[in-house]
């Protein structure tokens, strides 16, 4: 019991936390069986704590959902949906299940929600298939005179089959901020249907409404996607709703990147994608500051499908982790959550501007969301491999991305991405943002490659390093990572 008594000895009892003593106790426990997985988990507290989490997929989830998902529903089968499972005793899963759901329903004002993924990605299939049973598979199942695909004999089931393979996707290409599961060439999404991107304009890096109207009219896709992991600006979904309604397609808007914002209603009319999209997915660890897994929120039209997500896509749920989505999806409907999300946008803007100030090439001027992207192949002669290196080695956890039309490609990239949820998160504001963008620009401003080549091993001023160092430990101490767990 190392840590709880470290824990008991320093902090009185008026002051004690149920939620540390939980906690601390459960590693305790973890402790006796397995010392090495505690070591870790610690090591990644103090390894969280000693870096400043500017990853823009990355979040903290609140205590109450970690503990929600170490529980005894991890040994829960319970596959089907509520009301409708293919094992006994599921009553209680069941009552989680439907609670988690009212809760998504009432955060996002959706006509149906369906908790199960285990991550976006999957969230994704489910809805890709959903799409492609609800729109052509019942089609083509009526066309043979048939009810049900189980009527169809094996050579109507195998013409079916291959109508539902071949049909066409369209989501922003991975270059210019879109996902890999948006029709990716070597995601899966690009094997099962086939795929066309549409990219930003090159001048502004800014989605061309009219020039993409144009091309989806053109190639008539089944499936249009709108949503981003690395694009800094409002989507209008209404633009991109009347796009979609012009060929009779789909839209899904994988908000995986800026839910919370739409939860936290810093996302409002024409970039609100509930009333506009027929299907919504999401990641629920990202914005949303949930347990990591995914969620998919459709129109009534889908809902028989997307309940199917297993037999469909998944296999069984994990209960564990729905009690956990159902505990993060009350947090995001209080006045805390939504001041949070208006100023994760905040934060954003004025991170993006200091940078701009500094002359950092940030793509497309700036931001209307949680995220950025800054070049800093332009402005400091690097790759984003050697900058995120850099960066790295002073107290900055990020990621190197591509920026539009990037010459470096994916492994090397021209670009860091970086984003303020984390941030905003753990009580940083205005002010913060400044002297963030400030030790960036310095740092790598006093970064050079080793070679000519383009590896990722950089020399840094060490003077430059020792002063960014001092500086991020500073700041990290005014604002501390889950304070409440005093572990040495």
């Amino acid at each position: 019991m190392a840590h709880l008594e470290k824990y008991f000895n320093k902090v009185p009892e008026a002051k004690r936390s149920k939620a540390t003593i939980a906690y601390l106790a459960a590693l305790d426990h973890v402790g006796e069986q397995n010392p090495l997985v505690v070591e870790k988990i610690i090591q990644e507290l103090k390894d969280q704590r000693s870096h400043l989490k500017l990853i823009a997929s990355e979040n903290y989830s609140s205590l109450a959902v970690q503990l929600a998902m170490g529980n005894l529903l991890t040994d829960k089968y319970a596959e089907g949906f509520p009301g409708r499972r293919f094992y006994a005793g599921c009553e209680n899963v069941d009552a989680i299940e439907d609670l988690a759901v009212q809760e998504l329903k009432a955060l996002f004002g959706c006509e149906h929600a369906y908790v199960q993924p285990h991550s976006g990605a999957d969230a994704n299939l489910v809805a890709y298939w959903s799409i492609i049973i609800q729109r052509v598979q019942a089609k083509e199942v009526a066309l043979l005179e048939k009810k049900t695909v189980d009527e169809l004999s094996p050579e109507e089931y195998e013409k079916v089959r291959k109508v539902l393979v071949n049909q066409k996707i369209m989501g922003l290409a991975l270059g210019s901020g879109g996902h890999l599961t948006h029709g990716y060439r070597h995601n899966v999404s690009a094997k099962m249907m086939q795929s066309v991107t549409y990219d930003v304009d090159k001048a502004t890096g800014l989605i061309d409404y009219a020039a993409l109207a144009a091309q989806v009219k053109k190639e008539k896709p089944l499936i249009l996607v709108a949503g981003y992991s690395s694009y800094s600006r409002l989507i209008s979904f209404a633009k991109m709703r009347e796009i979609a309604d012009s060929v009779g397609a789909v839209l899904l808007v994988d908000m995986a990147h800026f839910a919370g914002l739409v939860a936290g209603k810093a996302m409002e009319g024409e970039f609100n994608p509930i009333p506009y999209a027929h299907i919504v997915t999401s990641t629920t660890h990202k914005t949303l500051r949930g347990p990591r897994g995914g969620i998919v929120l459709c129109t009534s039209e889908f809902k028989d499908t997307v309940n199917k997500g297993c037999p469909i896509i998944l296999g069984g749920p994990l209960p564990h982790v729905i009690a956990a989505k159902a505990v993060a999806f009350k947090e995001a409907q209080t006045a805390d959550f939504r001041s949070y999300a208006r100023q994760v946008i905040c934060n954003a803007k004025h991170l993006a501007a200091s940078l701009v100030t500094k002359g950092v090439q940030v793509v497309t001027g700036g931001t209307d969301n949680h995220l950025l992207v800054f070049n800093v192949a332009q402005s400091f002669g690097l790759t984003g491999r050697q900058a995120e290196m850099a960066l790295t080695r002073a107290f900055f956890t990020v990621n190197r991305n591509v920026v539009p039309f990037d010459s470096n490609g994916a492994w090397h990239a021209s670009g860091i991405r970086i984003g303020t949820p984390a941030l905003t998160t753990l009580g940083m504001k205005e002010k913060e943002m400044e002297e963030i963008a400030d030790c960036i620009v310095t740092l790598l401003k006093a970064t050079k490659p080793l070679s000519s080549e383009k590896g990722s091993e950089v020399e840094i001023d060490p003077k430059v390093l020792k002063s960014i160092l001092q500086r991020g430990e500073d700041l990290l101490k005014r604002f501390p990572l889950y304070p409440e767990l005093i572990i040495d």
